[in-house]
């Protein structure tokens, strides 16, 4: 590999070799020769003179592409397709009149891009449930365990680890299910010529529009689809990219939020991703943990939330038939989401599948901040035993500032709960007031939560998709 030339990280660093494979030169030009075949056999079968010994031949040598010919033709040529065709040739010369019979370039480009978006979407949905999965687990182990519940950062009412770990899963949940309805309406191109019309096609079998979308329906079935896009210019309507794209945001807006609300525990030190026996924090400061996987899907999150612009302004541009504005910015933006995406949710596997809990330092953080959630509580009974609300609620008011005042400006404890307990205007016994702090008492719903919404909605995604658990490698 070059050291003087630029290569992009997410080769390097970040994407895995399967997602990477997906868009690499082979995976494209193998499948252009799977998608020639595909139009020879669906041409032969509607009765054009294409014999069996030439798709035989083109079947030899499917996987098997001479890419120094090809290249060699590309320079003198300047087309790609061209060169491909002129390379298949070679290697099977009875095929070279009926290769690429009645076809234009975006019906290998263009339906090559659909099947690597399936591929690849298909990969990154797998991902998604194996992150599921690692929460699920993860929500049921802490369902029960009381922690602060936040609102504007700062300290509200009580919730329990696992019932947060079901906020971030119910984000990623209704990312699968946005992906896979984009899936679900994912259609090839199918051959529909320079304009959309099929005009070469009307020639070749004489006017019979029936054969022409017959090949199609071959065509598709041959290729795993259930169908090819019913309109077309030249190319595949681009929204389908912005569609895509869009899931994608979606998916790196879900694990962004999870990876900033970890980094920030980590700062309580109430939880932790995984830091391994030898992992250095700090060039500087050896006693730092720094939160790096986190920042990382943080960082790659944001790339790929902006880069599911560019697809949009394609979209937008695509003038009447086609332009080929789109394609250097296509081929970048299109694939980088993607590889970007299945880097992020390498992260998040490897990270969820190892979170760390400080069950000690969690329950220290609840008491320093219960007595002030215990006072609705105590308000309510007073209430109740013939107290004045209005004047109970003034009287809490004035002795939780108070409080606070000790904690912030003298460094002192929490006295609030003693001080109501000493305060004659509330008709409790200073035991029934200190009963009150109990986490448990205050966490509402949170465990039934919890095995209600991993019952109800990540079980069925989880077992839609059984396969084997994927174990997320990380190069740095």
């Amino acid at each position: 590999m070059s050291k003087n030339a630029y290569i992009s990280p997410l080769s390097t660093r970040y994407a895995s070799e399967q997602m990477q494979y997906y868009f690499s030169e082979e995976f494209k030009f193998k499948t252009w020769r799977r998608l020639w075949i595909s139009l020879a056999k669906a041409e032969k079968a509607l009765g054009l003179n294409i014999t069996e010994k030439q798709i035989e031949a083109m079947e030899q040598f499917r996987d098997d592409i001479n890419y120094e010919i090809a290249e060699a033709r590309e320079k003198q040529v300047r087309h790609d397709v061209m060169s491909h065709i002129y390379a298949y040739s070679q290697q099977c010369p009875d095929a070279e009149p009926i290769i690429h019979l009645g076809a234009t370039s975006c019906y290998v480009g263009d339906n090559t891009d659909v099947i690597i978006i399936k591929n690849a979407a298909e990969l990154v949905l797998k991902k998604c449930v194996q992150v599921l999965k690692n929460l699920s687990a993860f929500s049921m182990q802490y369902k029960d365990t009381p922690c602060l519940g936040y609102t504007h950062l700062q300290p509200a009412q009580l919730t329990t680890v696992g019932k947060r770990a079901t906020l971030w899963m119910y984000e990623l949940a209704q990312d699968v299910e946005e992906l896979e309805f984009r899936l679900s309406a994912l259609k090839l191109l199918g051959s529909k010529g320079t304009t959309g019309t099929q005009a070469s096609f009307m020639e070749l079998f004489e006017g019979d529009e029936e054969k022409i979308k017959e090949m199609e329906k071959l065509i598709a079935a041959d290729m795993g689809f259930d169908g090819c896009v019913p309109v077309s210019g030249q190319t595949y309507s681009r929204k389908v990219d912005a569609y895509m794209l869009g899931a994608l945001s979606g998916i790196a807006q879900s694990a962004y939020k999870f990876a900033n609300d970890l980094r920030i525990l980590q700062s309580f030190e109430e939880m932790e991703e995984p830091f391994e026996k030898s992992q250095i924090g700090s060039s500087a400061m050896p006693y730092k943990r720094n939160p790096m996987r986190s920042e990382r899907i943080c960082a790659l999150a944001r790339y790929v939330i902006t880069d599911s612009l560019n697809p949009a302004f394609t979209a937008a541009t695509q003038w009447f038939e086609r332009t080929l504005d789109d394609s250097a910015n296509k081929r970048i933006s299109v694939a980088e989401a993607f590889l970007a995406v299945d880097a992020i949710l390498n992260i998040y596997i490897n990270v969820t599948g190892g979170l760390v809990v400080y069950d000690k330092v969690i329950y220290r953080r609840v008491m320093e901040k219960l007595p002030y959630m215990a006072t609705e509580n105590i308000l309510m009974e007073s209430v109740k035993r013939g107290g004045n609300r209005q004047q109970l609620h003034e009287r809490i008011r004035e002795l939780s500032h108070a409080a606070t005042g000790r904690v912030k400006l003298e460094g002192g404890s929490n006295t609030l709960i003693e001080d109501i307990a000493a305060d004659p205007a509330f008709p409790l016994t200073a035991e029934e007031i200190r009963a009150q702090l109990d986490p448990a008492l205050y966490i509402g719903r949170s465990a039934s939560q919890t095995e209600e919404f991993n019952r109800t909605v990540i079980e069925p995604i989880i077992e839609k998709y059984h396969d084997e658990e994927i174990q997320a490698q990380l190069n740095v």
